[in-house]
Order: structure tokens, then sequence, then C-alpha cells
């Protein structure tokens, strides 16, 4: 990250585990990243693969799930892991506020949502009951609900999909956080309403001042939005770079993958997307080595034993990546991807050219 002030949030080796009958739940393995003030950063993987788990330990969420945690999560140079829950209450909503997956449970179904976003806004400052509706009339406003006094009446069941999610950032602005973290904030939304809820969010952003992290499996949603960008895969950060270097010159297996599995107009209509073979590993029984193996068209054997460990990519700095192939082995097969290949075409044509005399 280009920053070079202190970050507002600085992650440093978050471990979160989850005993379970099972065995223990692995859900973030040694995850860092940061956010500067301001600044938007992109989490992307599969489901599974740590996102949400990492920013809900950053809430505080956690810690009454029975989760281990260590590391340090730090917030304008608190460590917030240091913080007792009263102190945690504080700032969760305040200084740091989050837009959940699924509008339609996080409100609740028998409260007007004008009385809801209310409540958001008394839980942290001491207002009359008038005030904060007024306010949350104002919230519905900014976020672009017409006839916002009306709707403010209104119980959830009343909104659109797309009008509870705006409901749902609303209540997220309430009392003007430094730090916005939207986990999946176009999930089961359609592509114009998706696009509605992301220009939402770059306005409010440029009107606020305030950081967002958003959470994604899509790495075309964050395409235009995000500063940065770490791809995270089982629980671990397999790559982390600015977002033009993640779009152009991407450097691990995963995050090409989630690259091709991205609709391209350039493309012919009748060309097929190509989905990432297999299925995400267990956080219990993760594979051995590098936990992508078995589902990367490039592994070779010994990556079956080695464990590879986030690098500098050489001559790219701000550009992180976890992955044992050889650098320049990298740059030709993506090269080659990008030429329409498939990631067999463009291994056996990378290794015929290494073969040649």
């Amino acid at each position: 990250m280009s920053a070079a002030a202190e970050p507002l949030l600085r992650v440093e080796d978050l471990r979160v585990e989850f005993p379970t009958e099972d065995g223990v739940v692995r859900a973030v393995d040694g995850v860092s990243y940061q956010v500067r003030a301001g600044g938007t950063l992109g989490i992307v993987g599969e489901s599974g693969s740590g996102k949400t788990v990492s920013s809900m330990t950053t809430m505080g969420l956690t810690r009454a799930q029975g989760a281990r945690i260590s590391g340090r999560i730090l917030f304008e140079g608190r460590d917030l892991l240091a913080l007792t829950e009263r102190e945690m209450r504080a700032v969760r909503g305040n200084d740091i506020a989050m837009i959940f997956q699924d509008p339609l449970s996080s409100l609740h179904p028998f409260f007007k949502v004008g009385v809801q976003l209310s409540e958001a806004v008394r839980a942290h400052r001491d207002v009359s009951k008038s005030v904060a509706l007024a306010r949350a009339v104002e919230l519905l406003s900014l976020v672009g609900i017409p006839d916002p006094k009306r709707r403010a009446q209104e119980y959830p069941h009343e909104f659109s999909g797309g009008m509870r999610q705006r409901a749902m950032i609303a209540m997220a602005l309430a009392n003007d956080p430094k730090l916005l973290i939207a986990d999946e904030p176009t999930t089961a939304l359609d592509v114009t309403v998706q696009a509605q809820i992301l220009a939402l969010l770059e306005r409010l952003q440029r009107e606020l001042g305030m950081a967002i992290v958003i959470i994604t499996h899509d790495l075309g949603v964050v395409a235009e939005m995000a500063d940065d960008i770490a791809v995270m895969y089982a629980g671990r950060i397999v790559e982390t770079a600015s977002a033009e270097l993640t779009f152009h010159r991407p450097q691990h297996p995963y995050t090409w993958g989630l690259l091709r599995s991205i609709p391209r107009l350039e493309r012919s209509r009748d060309e097929e997307l190509e989905p990432i073979s297999g299925s995400p590993p267990s956080l219990i029984n993760r594979p051995s080595g590098c936990h992508f193996h078995p589902r990367c068209p490039y592994a070779e054997p010994d990556h079956a034993r080695i464990d590879p460990k986030l690098e500098p990519v050489p001559g790219e700095p701000s550009h992180d990546v976890a992955c044992l192939l050889d650098p320049a082995e990298r740059a030709r097969i993506w090269a080659q991807l990008q030429t329409g290949m498939s990631p067999e075409q463009a291994l056996a044509a990378v290794r015929s050219e290494k073969a040649a005399p």
C-alpha cells in the first residue's frame, strides 16, 4: 500500500480459530493488511476463504463465539483486540461500522425502519427520540431513498431488496464512521441495483471521507472501486497489490482463475466462462503444502509439501504473492492465458518454450 501516513487500520498476523467437535477450524491464518484513511481495500475470495471472519473479528463480533484470536488489529494506533467488550461497543457502530450480507435478516421485521435507524443513532449519541428520528430521515435521504419521511414509517418487508440494502448503508452511516466494512453489499441484487449500490458507496466515501473495506467473491465488483486488493484462500492472503497490478499483472494462479471467471465485453457471446476446478478446502483439514495445489493446473509434485510464504514480487513494490512457481514462469503463463489459451495449453506452451534449445 502506498500511503505515506500511518494507516487508519492495520491488521497484523491475525489468526482466528474455532474449536469444534470435528477439529479446529482455522478460519483466519496469519492475515496482515492495512487500510489508509479515505482509501478502499477489496478483500476477495470464494465462500469459506475467511473474508467475513477477519472483518467480524475487527468488529469484535467473534469473541462471543468462543474463537481463539491472536495477532493485532490496530485502529488509529489502538489494538482493538486488547479492548474490553464495553470499550469495543463504543467503537463498533461509531468509529467502525459494517454492512452485513443479508439486509432482510439484519433489519428487525417488527420495527419500522426509521425506529431502527434512530436506535443506531441513540446508541452512541445522547439525543432525544425526535432528533434521532430526524437524523434517520436525513440518512434515508442521503442514501437516495425517495420520500424518506414516509419510508421511515414503513417496515423492512415493505422495502425492495435494493432499498433494504440502502437502509442498511444508512444505518452504518448513522454516526459518521471513519471505517465502513461492506460484506458482500451487492449479493442477490440484480446488476442494475448492484451498480447503483456501488456508485452510492463511492459517492458517500467522497462526501464523508471514510475508508472502506469491501468484501466480495467477485473481482468485477471491486474493479473500479478498490485502491488495493487482497485475495484470500483457505484463511490466508495469497496475493495483495494495487487494483491496477491485480488486474493487469496478477501473480497467483488462484487470482488468474477468479479473473478468468468474470464475464468480459470483449469475449464472444458463445465463449464459456472458465470456473476454477474443484471446491474450496475444508478449514479443518486443509491440504498440505500449498493449500491451492489440489486445484492448481500448474502445480508440481513438491507443491504438496512446501508451504509458500507471502513474498514481494520482483520489481513490483507493494505487490506480494504466496506462490511456488518461478516469477518468470508465472509471467509467461499469464501472457499465454491472455491470448485465450486454456491453463493446460498455456502451461504446455511455456514448458515447450523452456525446453527448446
